[in-house]
């Protein structure tokens, strides 16, 4: 069984029902608690980050948390630099750190964030303002385009040219920096001849698919067979790798429409059982507010994260 070696990472949970339990404490963070958080993430084990978003616009706010220009900095948030603190623990660390190119648009609406001229330049200012801030940081080694549509049975063709126009520009600026994409609709892509020639289109390097099983679309009997599929697909496309995008968390009653509570490790036990041997790593969605380490000052004054990191931590001796 693989062991949970990365993790989607955020100063914000955009949802304000499924941020409920630990929003507050993450506005409240301060520069201390943030860094703990990044140590307590490499004790854990974890070498990759992915930032979800370094801005966050909603239907009536917009707010950065990265060292740009498009949206201001949150007045209320109590370290205005956490984002460096981020990046500069992940270097002492040696983690990787993929940086978001997005939100730039609306979160809830991907489909006009990808075919919007204005939020494209958006993300380009930001893209390139990122760049010079951390360019010199050896942790910073890709982006992650956060925007997703469903994969299934194929990527649509508005979600195959925002890809193809954001790697022409991200790559024109880098080469060396990779691309990672995390779509959903698992359960239902169609791993054929269509397809692997869509794999073979995408110009990204890592496809993170989203397991689904915290959101109720899947369950650990099933992704099995879901990542066999890709994992054949990929072998024939020959070009990007396949990861998983685990996603570690329960609702509370709704989904998307309550907040967001750890797994049962048990749960999460068979979710990884069940990819292992198809995916070349195992991300998980997210760290923040859902797993926090004992004692530790980066906590939220809740128990149950405790509880995930705890029971994770005594899984990963056992494997």
């Amino acid at each position: 069984m693989k062991k949970i070696t990365g993790a989607w990472f955020e100063f914000r949970h955009h949802s304000t029902w499924e941020g409920k339990y630990y929003n507050p404490a993450l506005r409240a963070f301060t520069k201390e608690q943030w860094r703990a958080m990044i140590d307590d993430m490499a004790e854990l084990g974890l070498d990759t980050i992915v930032l979800t978003c370094s801005s966050l616009p909603t239907a009536d706010s917009a707010e950065s948390y990265a060292p740009v220009t498009v949206f201001p900095q949150p007045e209320d948030m109590a370290c205005p630099d956490a984002m460096d603190i981020m990046m500069d623990g992940a270097r002492e660390h040696g983690m990787q750190v993929f940086l978001s190119v997005g939100f730039y648009g609306n979160w809830m609406d991907p489909l006009g964030n990808m075919q919007s001229k204005e939020v494209e330049e958006r993300a380009k200012t930001a893209a390139g303002q990122l760049y010079a801030a951390y360019r010199d940081n050896p942790a910073f080694v890709g982006w992650y385009l956060p925007d997703e549509t469903e994969a299934g049975p194929y990527f649509s063709p508005v979600f195959m040219d925002y890809v193809a126009r954001y790697a022409r520009f991200l790559r024109g600026m880098d080469p060396e920096k990779k691309i990672l994409i995390a779509p959903y609709g698992t359960n239902k892509i169609v791993p054929d001849a269509t397809f692997v020639r869509q794999l073979q289109e995408l110009d990204v390097d890592i496809i993170a698919y989203q397991d689904e099983v915290g959101v109720e679309k899947s369950t650990p009997d099933e992704t099995g067979a879901y990542y066999a599929g890709l994992k054949k697909a990929h072998d024939a496309a020959g070009r990007s790798r396949l990861w998983v995008d685990m996603e570690i968390f329960a609702f509370e009653g709704q989904v998307y429409r309550s907040a967001l509570l750890p797994a049962p490790v048990d749960r999460v036990r068979r979710q990884l059982e069940a990819v292992s041997d198809q995916v070349e790593k195992v991300l998980v969605y997210a760290y923040p507010g859902l797993m926090s380490k004992p004692g530790s000052i980066a906590g939220y004054g809740d128990p149950r994260p405790e509880k995930l990191y705890a029971d994770y931590m005594e899984l990963a001796k056992k494997n």
